[in-house]
């Protein structure tokens, strides 16, 4: 059992470094939204930031209407704090996400997605991304 901590904390913290462009994005990102009267809180591993400029910035995503929440690396944006509640086991699957593919995790996204989009299917629900993210976490 110490053992298996022992490993579990460098791969934890690999994770995080490997993450950590896409955090940084998101942070900037939170930051404009606090300063343009969002909020932010820390929960877990992950910092979340909701209203304000990141309200309007996802407002703005295709069918952002809809778009209850947007993870990079370990920073999840958010329209509202209730959005944010009803979508973060799903959310945390992208976290999981991004410590794994690390700077890979964009193209290989947006890849799917164009991929699904030029055979004529669903970007998003079929990306094999959210895919995951839905079985394991639940919608959003």
């Amino acid at each position: 059992m110490q053992i298996g901590r022992f490993i579990s904390v460098p791969l934890r913290v690999l994770g995080v470094l490997w993450a950590s462009p896409y955090t940084a994005l998101g942070l900037l990102i939170g930051l404009i939204g606090i300063c343009t009267g969002g909020y932010g809180r820390i929960r877990g591993p992950v910092v979340e930031f909701y209203g304000g400029g990141v309200r309007w910035l996802l407002r703005r995503f295709p069918h952002g209407q809809f778009t209850l929440a947007f993870t990079l690396g370990h920073t999840v944006l958010g329209q509202t704090d209730a959005a944010l509640d009803i979508c973060r086991e799903h959310e945390l699957v992208h976290v999981r996400q991004f410590e794994r593919w690390g700077p890979l995790m964009g193209p290989a996204y947006l890849g799917c997605s164009l991929v699904l989009w030029l055979m004529g299917r669903r970007p998003y629900l079929d990306n094999p991304f959210e895919r995951q993210a839905y079985a394991q976490g639940g919608g959003d």
